[in-house]
């Protein structure tokens, strides 16, 4: 394998760093320092330089959204067959219904993408809201939080996709 193959590879191992070389923001010969790539500094940052220069600076995603908060949500046994109301949100075996416990879920509709929900949930990281499930699927993006990080999940879910 290439020199250029191994840190493009190593690059796509680390998505802050790949995001970090779209955005230009990178100082290559630091970035270079902590990939494990075999050759020397200098080639390694080069190799990321070039990289770099390839990669689309266009946003991940350009969606526009509706966004509204449900308060009450919580994890149930019942599916969407068991109830008149179906679950807003079913991950493998849990399902979160309406009246079913103290989450909030924050429910986005619109043109979503999948990128999209991994935009809303790098933003909920980087401000220390937990999340306790998330989907996207059928132009409908939830996440569910805590109750009392609902106003700030709210907030930067409206930032990344509201219109």
């Amino acid at each position: 394998m290439s020199l250029a193959a191994a840190t493009r590879d190593a690059v796509r191992e680390r998505p802050f760093l790949y995001d970090a070389l779209r955005a230009g923001v990178v100082n290559y010969t630091a970035a270079a320092r902590t990939l494990d790539v075999a050759g020397e500094t200098d080639a390694v940052a080069t190799a990321l330089r070039r990289f770099a220069e390839e990669l689309s600076d266009d946003p991940a995603h350009d969606s526009e959204a509706r966004v509204s908060m449900n308060s009450g949500l919580g994890r149930t046994d019942e599916t969407a067959d068991d109830t008149e109301a179906s679950p807003l949100l079913v991950v493998g075996d849990a399902a979160f219904a309406d009246g079913a416990g103290s989450l909030t879920g924050i429910v986005a509709s619109g043109d979503l993408s999948p990128a999209a929900l991994g935009d809303v949930l790098g933003r909920l990281r980087a401000a220390d809201v937990p999340v306790e499930a998330a989907a996207v699927g059928d132009e409908t993006l939830a996440v569910l939080v805590e109750r009392r990080y609902g106003p700030d999940a709210l907030r930067i879910t409206e930032s990344a996709v509201g219109r």
